[in-house]
């Protein structure tokens, strides 16, 4: 059995750390809202999944989520920031703080968080405890940002919530320089919702960052770090190091820090930050890890040391490596939130973790929507998501040819991303989202040609048309071969393809 570490055993900061394993996303950010394609194409996917709603049927609860979506979008988007927490401090503060009436487990890194936090969530409710989860960007629906009990929260429930906390949000705008933005918004009627319940526990994702966020006005029990890379680095930081020590902020007094293998410069300033205030920390790697790993259809089977102990057998229904480090993170996050390896040595009961991580769903990440030819959709959309899931898909799939579908935003690093993904393509379409933020179809293609060559870049800018070149294309290899498509390079592009494969 292993403990967390204590105070007068913490590791020397400057220990290396194993190479980063970089998960499948990060966010996106962005306002649009994913709306039905034009057209469908002429095989349909399944049914929509429950945990990525469609439009509400009732034409009246539409109308008025609509409505609540309109005034969101008048409000600054999740790309404009102004670096503090005083407007969401103000709002918690006209609510009462409801942030406190529930203990929380804080989640930051660059990719993977989502993930992450849906395991964390399937494992609480697991054993029994009422869960809330705020997570971001969404993939069809606003109202997937806010969970309840592992499954969105409904329109009318979202938009009651919106309601309810309307005149306060009123009254903060009017006392602020700036009003509060469509995020600090969001959070603010998550962070209300959870209250309102009430939630035995709080699994909450940052949006950007950590100490500047708006969803940094809770006090964090467990802080999570999924791995650091490159990512929004205009404004948290050139390096991973500079990086890490923006999303250190959500590391409180006393907190169990969770760390995922991190970049040296990361774990440096990441420990530090643990040491000076007086929070335990547990390392993958070291206090917990992936053991070992199989391929399993539709997924993996796992077995993960964790901080009470060995989990032998664990099924994941997720693909790639990096899943199964997010899932070891989660596990740990969980015993530290259940006092493992400090008040308690016993691990987890194994019957119930097996039992939650094979319910584990994580929407637009390797999902397949489409069979003959298969369709798989991801969302990474920078270069270490890019790589996580290249290497994902070689060891999931068995494609004799794959195409891809890329849409990107334009303040990416496309380049990356699309190297990353070159030794997987046979050819590659270029497209764009409905996003305003999204890198033209010309632009994108200059780049690919860069990249791939001319021979294999198609450009199609609008995405249905992009959809059907990729699957003719595929479909050369014949019915029984093993052509493919993955569609990639943004959250909005996957929930835009996902709706027009029939997926809500």
């Amino acid at each position: 059995m292993s403990d967390l570490p204590h105070e007068n055993d913490q590791p020397d900061p400057l220990d290396p750390f194993e190479e980063i394993i970089e998960a499948e996303t990060d966010r996106d950010p962005d306002l649009a809202v994913i709306e039905a394609g034009s057209r469908t194409l002429r095989t349909q996917g399944g049914a929509p999944q429950a945990d990525v709603p469609a439009r509400p049927e009732d034409p009246e609860v539409d109308k008025a989520l609509r409505e609540v979506e309109a005034e969101l979008a008048t409000r600054w988007g999740e790309t404009k920031l102004e670096p503090s927490v005083s407007r969401i401090s103000a709002l918690m503060d006209v609510l009462g703080d409801p942030q406190r009436s529930y203990p929380s487990i804080h989640i930051t890194g660059t990719n993977g968080k989502t993930s992450t936090a849906r395991m964390i969530e399937c494992l609480l409710g697991a054993f029994e405890l009422r869960t809330g989860r705020y997570t971001s960007p969404h993939v069809q629906s606003i109202t997937e940002r806010i969970s309840l009990d592992g499954a969105p929260v409904s329109a009318e429930r979202f938009i009651e919530t919106y309601q309810d906390i309307k005149p306060y949000i009123e009254m903060v705008d009017s006392a602020q320089e700036y009003r509060l933005s469509f995020f600090e918004v969001l959070t603010g009627m998550a962070y209300a919702a959870f209250a309102d319940a009430p939630v035995d526990v709080a699994v909450v994702e940052v949006g950007m960052g950590g100490s500047w966020d708006a969803t940094n006005v809770i006090d964090g029990d467990v802080a999570v770090v999924t791995p650091i890379g490159l990512d929004h680095t205009d404004r948290l930081g050139e390096t991973t190091g500079e990086i890490a020590g923006e999303k250190a902020g959500v590391i409180k007094q006393g907190a169990t820090v969770i760390l995922a293998q991190q970049p040296v410069d990361a774990a440096q300033v990441l420990l530090k930050r643990a040491v000076e205030v007086d929070a335990t920390v547990a390392r993958e790697g070291l206090e917990f890890g992936v053991v070992a790993r199989q391929v399993a259809v539709g997924g993996q089977m796992l077995t993960l040391r964790g901080l009470g102990g060995e989990y032998p057998d664990v099924y994941l229904p997720l693909h790639g490596a990096h899943q199964a480090h997010n899932a070891a993170v989660a596990l740990a996050a969980v015993e530290a939130f259940f006092g493992v390896g400090a008040q308690r040595a016993e691990p987890l009961d194994i019957d119930t973790v097996r039992k939650a991580f094979a319910a584990v769903s994580s929407p637009g990440r390797l999902e397949v929507v489409r069979r003959s030819p298969t369709v798989v959709l991801d969302a990474a959309h920078n270069p270490a998501g890019a790589e996580a899931a290249a290497e994902a898909v070689r060891e999931a799939f068995d494609f004799t040819r794959l195409i891809g579908v890329v849409g990107a935003s334009g303040d990416k690093n496309v380049r990356g991303l699309l190297e990353a993904f070159e030794p997987i393509f046979a050819e590659v379409v270029v497209t764009q989202n409905s996003s305003h933020r999204a890198m033209d179809a010309d632009e994108l293609a200059a780049i690919a040609v860069e990249v791939f060559g001319d021979e294999r870049v198609q450009v199609e800018p609008r995405l249905p048309d992009a959809l059907e070149a990729a699957i003719t294309l595929a479909e050369e290899e014949g019915e029984f071969a093993g052509g493919g498509v993955l569609v990639t390079g943004s959250v909005i592009t996957v929930g835009e393809a996902r709706l027009l494969l029939g997926k809500g």
